[in-house]
């Protein structure tokens, strides 16, 4: 990973590329950025074997989570993901968690309810 790179977890991977998960890993490919897929499925996409959510894969120098899992999934995840030590969450559309945020936001880490895509193609991200 190169040294202005900001690694980002896209969490809740998909292969079907008419779901918001694989638009944001091919916008992050794209623009470049690195990234990592976590799932509770498998697959691969881009080249990049999806890491199985389930085992709670341990990703060093996270920045960015981005989330595309329903809101009411997230509570079982909040430990693991706020384990990684992201900088960043991204709370996209139907993720909306705030108890996750609160805890999130309690060890400092940034919360952003927003669209990644958006976000990468106006240059925010």
């Amino acid at each position: 990973m190169s040294e202005n790179k900001k690694l980002t977890v896209v969490l809740g991977a998909t292969t079907d590329p008419s779901r918001y998960a694989y638009l944001a890993a091919e916008r992050l490919k794209n623009h470049k950025e690195d990234f990592k897929l976590v799932s509770i499925k498998k697959g691969e996409v881009f080249g990049q074997q999806f890491l199985d959510l389930k085992s709670k894969p341990f990703i060093e120098n996270v920045h960015t989570i981005t989330l595309y899992i329903g809101a009411i999934h997230l509570s079982q995840w909040q430990d693991y993901m706020l384990s990684l030590n992201p900088e960043r969450i991204i709370f996209n559309p139907g993720t909306e968690n705030m108890e996750l945020a609160k805890a999130a936001e309690a060890k400092g880490i940034e919360t952003v309810f927003g669209c990644t895509l958006v976000m990468l193609g106006t240059g925010q991200y």
